[in-house]
């Protein structure tokens, strides 16, 4: 194990926590340690703290318009939130404290002809991570899941429209659904392994009480489709970066998005599957 990421939920609901696990992960294990956050409840007094534990923040933008955010639940109480303003804010203490930062980004119904160009340019972020709206069963795909994001699914066609209008934005890498599934490993709060192979979230055993390679028989994971999608990349980078190593293919610490900026394409995390 080279890289993990606190993902959710909100990671950010538990600040303090949060930071005594990055701040372990970082020091104990010797981890890159991530993060992916709404960005609503990041406090600079955190960044200030824990901040030096944090290789990467990435932050979940879906639109660059809050009515649209609004349509798709990115919003306080169903009003209009400040989504542009927390990715804005996020970026500038990842610059201030030296933390690549990342955007994420659902394509979905509300979002797929909107143009981004512009906005992804001004943040610059070193990735910016798209996918294609994903349903996984039990999970939001009706009335008896957690949510139903049913209404939110795109075509094949209109994900790839999005994909064409922003093809000049280096950093862009893209996921469609058949990646998704199979290409990350995902740990629930219980240390279990969620098999996604299926359509669905399988659980496995908890490596708390089982051997970690015999989890991961039962993890769905595909190794090749990792490595295709480039996941392995970052951690090739970070590992020389640490072992004292300079390489010119050595991630930007401050964005790199623009049309000629450099390319995130081929820096690998491992995060949970998006959906709305």
């Amino acid at each position: 194990m080279m890289k993990i990421n606190f993902a959710g939920g909100e990671p950010f609901l538990e600040p303090r926590l949060l930071g005594q696990m990055c701040q372990f992960c970082k020091q104990e294990l010797k981890l890159c340690v991530s993060i992916v956050s709404n960005g609503s409840l990041i406090k600079q007094k955190w960044m200030e703290t824990y901040g030096q534990f944090v290789d990467m923040l990435a932050i979940s933008c879906d639109s660059f318009d809050e009515e649209v955010n609004k349509k798709i639940g990115r919003s306080a109480n169903g009003k209009p939130g400040n989504q542009i303003l927390h990715a804005r804010q996020a970026a500038e203490w990842c610059r201030q404290f030296g933390i690549d930062f990342k955007i994420n980004t659902v394509v979905n119904t509300y979002n797929w002809e909107e143009n981004m160009n512009q906005r992804i340019s001004e943040l610059n972020p070193v990735r910016w991570k798209v996918f294609q709206c994903l349903i996984i069963e039990g999970e939001n795909d009706g009335e008896q899941s957690l949510r139903d994001a049913r209404k939110f699914l795109i075509t094949d066609p209109q994900f790839k429209s999005f994909l064409s209008r922003h093809s000049d934005r280096k950093c862009l890498v893209d996921e469609d659904n058949s990646t998704m599934r199979t290409s990350y490993l995902i740990l629930d709060e219980y240390m279990r392994f969620l098999d996604c192979s299926g359509n669905s979230k399988k659980p496995g055993p908890s490596i708390i009480h089982t051997d970690v390679h015999e989890a991961l028989k039962l993890a769905g994971f595909d190794e090749d489709k990792f490595r295709k999608r480039g996941g392995d990349f970052f951690i090739k980078v970070w590992l020389a970066a640490n072992a004292g190593a300079s390489s010119a293919t050595d991630p930007p610490k401050s964005g790199g998005c623009s049309s000629s900026g450099t390319s995130g394409s081929s820096i690998g995390d491992i995060e949970d599957i998006a959906s709305p």
